[in-house]
């Protein structure tokens, strides 16, 4: 085994208890552990960039969904990007820089078959834990997969700042979409949208009725919706579909704190005259499309046609309050931590 000089101490973050409404700090405890030792076939990385995502919410819960809750008392886990100081398996070396979903840790064993090489010179490490990675893959597919998308149509985003709904926009956008409306929670990134992003129209949806705005964004309906954000922005999305429009549901962050069951759309009578169609998607699903994604996404990062934001915090100890971070929306595009 091949490995460089380590610290002695490795800060990590469990999960205490399960949050009831919004997380709070008391939920969480950061924990100081020893530097694990990879086994046979595996190494050990030492994480450069963690992610904290809007999913993470729902893993903090004990209710089934479709990927197990973080267990209490352990350590918790999201993608994570960094650079391997020891290794025990074939085919990965010391100095490799490697993709693995180990985060919220400063120090990850990693089976070799679970990481994935990734090279620093081609793009920045951040980038492939969002526009080169699982959130840029997830409005890939969702939007052109899932949403069916095709040149012409008039597609509308929620969240449309943050790091899935950015990439949707301007993925429409260099496919030949007829017009992109997004919304967002500031006038500031409202702003980012039209000017940095290329949206054709843009609305801050604190500054009135989602509905309302919509329909003066988009006079002539909406072809595509993609709802990272549920709630009212999904029932105006549906109040301005044209026929045979298609909404790809990503996310819901609207909804995840909510301690009461959350009332859905009152006008989904309407998906009968104009034959919509609503379908829910997992990124897992899609991982088929990973090799043209990079290839497709990568040369419009590289060439500067496809513009992504990142929010970066330093240090471990902020990680928590970078997800918290999500959860109130104060990212522009993906929010990372710098370790």
């Amino acid at each position: 085994m091949t490995e460089t000089q380590l610290p002695a101490v490795n800060r990590e973050w469990h999960l205490v208890s399960r949050p009831v409404g919004w997380p709070k700090t008391e939920d969480f405890a950061l924990v100081e552990a020893e530097v694990p030792q990879p086994g046979e076939g595996q190494v050990l990385v030492r994480n450069a960039y963690v992610s904290v995502d809007p999913y993470m919410r729902g893993r903090m819960s004990a209710a089934k969904s479709y990927v197990a809750p973080f267990e209490l008392g352990k350590v918790m886990q999201g993608g994570a990007v960094g650079e391997v100081v020891a290794s025990n398996a074939e085919g990965i070396e010391v100095g490799d820089h490697v993709l693995h979903f180990f985060g919220w840790r400063e120090f990850a064993v990693v089976d070799a078959k679970q990481a994935v090489k990734v090279d620093p010179q081609a793009a920045p490490l951040s980038t492939y834990l969002g526009a080169l990675g699982m959130t840029g893959l997830t409005a890939y597919a969702g939007l052109l997969r899932t949403a069916s998308f095709k040149e012409g149509d008039s597609v509308f985003v929620s969240g449309a700042a943050g790091a899935v709904g950015s990439q949707v926009g301007q993925i429409a956008k260099l496919k030949g979409a007829s017009r992109v409306i997004g919304s967002a929670g500031s006038d500031e990134k409202v702003k980012l949208l039209v000017e940095e992003y290329g949206f054709d129209a843009a609305f801050n949806y604190k500054n009135g009725p989602v509905s309302e705005q919509l329909r003066a964004a988009a006079p002539d309906g909406v072809d595509v919706y993609f709802d990272n954000v549920g709630g009212d922005h999904l029932e105006a999305a549906i109040g301005q579909l044209n026929r045979d429009g298609r909404i790809a549901i990503c996310g819901a962050i609207s909804v995840y704190n909510s301690t009461e069951p959350v009332p859905g759309p009152k006008n989904l009578a309407r998906l009968i005259q104009t034959r919509g169609r609503i379908e829910g998607f997992l990124v897992g699903d899609h991982y088929d499309l990973q090799a043209q994604f990079v290839q497709e996404v990568g040369a419009w990062v590289r060439s500067g046609e496809l513009k992504y934001s990142e929010t970066v915090v330093e240090g471990i100890e902020n990680n928590l309050e970078a997800f918290f971070g999500v959860l109130r929306g104060d990212n522009v595009g993906k929010m990372i931590v710098k370790l």
